[in-house]
């Protein structure tokens, strides 16, 4: 009788299991938006609150700490000892908060989630640069499920904040030194608006070894003609901007699709039904031919507490499809966490690809010209 009432008891949870995964599948984004999108007023925040850049506690990496999260390595690589190149990156968002429009400094929660996003995204670079990463008073998760005008207001504050941080991290450079600009999903977003603003037009353009803004969609003639730089066209070109969504089998980028048709790109011309920058990342290119997992030099594979990883090598593919999105194929083992609706992988952009996207930015820093600075293998 126990057993029978056992298996009942798993029947069921099994039951309540399949239906929450499929509730999830087809009302995913109304649950996240009433799970997330605050329901406060945006409130602007004392004039002199803003963070100062001057100031090393308002950033998360910096060459002269001893040592930072951003300097982080898997196991065969390791940090540049003295990099000749600077990279500014710009992290996603980590805020979750549905209480507060922006992220409130010292948050404990927020500050774990931000240096796990170092190890597993930024630390891509740290073979070639130093990295610059600001902390800044990032726009909520549920600012971007929402057309509310709170949510923009929480957006143009967290741009003011990556603005600043960026011209002290400029002024701190000497002149000519090559720069990369990198980001992910907030930051990218943050990033373009910086290009168009900062960069375009001005002679900094030509320090630029190359732009990486994945996480967010790119209008190929909304957006790139306005921000000063071309997408990258092959896996040697230099100030170039590279761009990709990572989606496994089925995929259903419809959310994306609906988030960069709803509004005009940085021409000022409408984003609706244009094309969408499609990088592969294990090519560094803009094929439409898939490239086989074989040429996967290792995707970084989350430990249980996502302070770090292994690589594992030639474990996916990729191909980017018409729609604007990375094909990585089935859903590959290992990234079961943080997978959004639609089989959308864009919490892993960076460590689905790790080994690849650490090559290309070595690759198109010696493309550049730019001083040698990596040692890659400690094998």
């Amino acid at each position: 009788m126990l057993a029978r009432r056992f298996l009942w008891v798993i029947a069921i949870l099994i039951m309540i299991v399949i239906a929450a995964a499929f509730g999830y599948r087809l009302f995913g984004e109304q649950l996240l938006r009433a799970a997330l999108v605050p329901g406060t007023a945006f409130t602007s925040p004392p004039a002199n609150s803003a963070p100062d850049y001057r100031d090393a506690k308002n950033w998360l990496a910096r060459p002269d700490f001893k040592t930072d999260p951003a300097r982080w390595a898997p196991a065969g690589y390791a940090a540049a000892p003295k990099p000749g190149i600077a990279v500014f990156y710009v992290l996603p968002t980590a805020v979750f908060d549905r209480s507060h429009w922006n992220a409130v400094p010292g948050d404990a929660d927020t500050e774990a989630r931000l240096v796990q996003f170092l190890r597993s995204q930024a630390s891509v670079f740290n073979g070639v640069a130093a990295i610059w990463a600001p902390r800044y008073r990032q726009a909520t998760f549920g600012a971007f499920l929402t057309d509310k005008p709170e949510a923009q207001m929480a957006i143009d504050l967290a741009y003011g904040d990556v603005v600043a941080a960026f011209d002290e991290f400029i002024a701190a450079q000497p002149d000519g030194r090559p720069i990369i600009l990198a980001g992910h999903s907030q930051g990218s977003l943050h990033l373009l608006r910086l290009l168009k603003d900062r960069v375009a037009g001005t002679k900094l353009a030509a320090r630029i070894v190359a732009v990486y803004a994945p996480g967010w969609p790119i209008s190929l003639t909304a957006d790139l003609p306005a921000l000063g730089l071309p997408a990258c066209a092959g896996p040697d070109a230099t100030g170039c901007i590279l761009s990709w969504q990572s989606f496994a089998r089925p995929a259903d980028a419809s959310a994306i699709r609906a988030l960069f048709d709803r509004g005009r790109g940085y021409t000022g011309e409408p984003r609706r039904g244009t094309a969408m920058l499609c990088s592969n990342p294990l090519s560094g290119d803009m094929t439409k031919a898939a490239v086989p997992a074989a040429q996967n030099l290792g995707s970084l594979v989350p430990n249980e507490d996502f302070s770090g990883g292994s690589l594992v090598a030639k474990g996916l593919g990729a191909q980017c499809l018409p729609a604007g999105i990375v094909d990585i194929g089935e859903p590959p083992g290992g990234f079961t966490r943080f997978v959004l609706p639609g089989n959308n992988y864009h919490v892993y952009d960076y460590a689905l690809f790790w080994a690849n996207l650490r090559a290309d930015a070595e690759r198109r820093a010696g493309a550049f010209g730019a001083p040698a600075a990596t040692h890659e293998s400690l094998d």
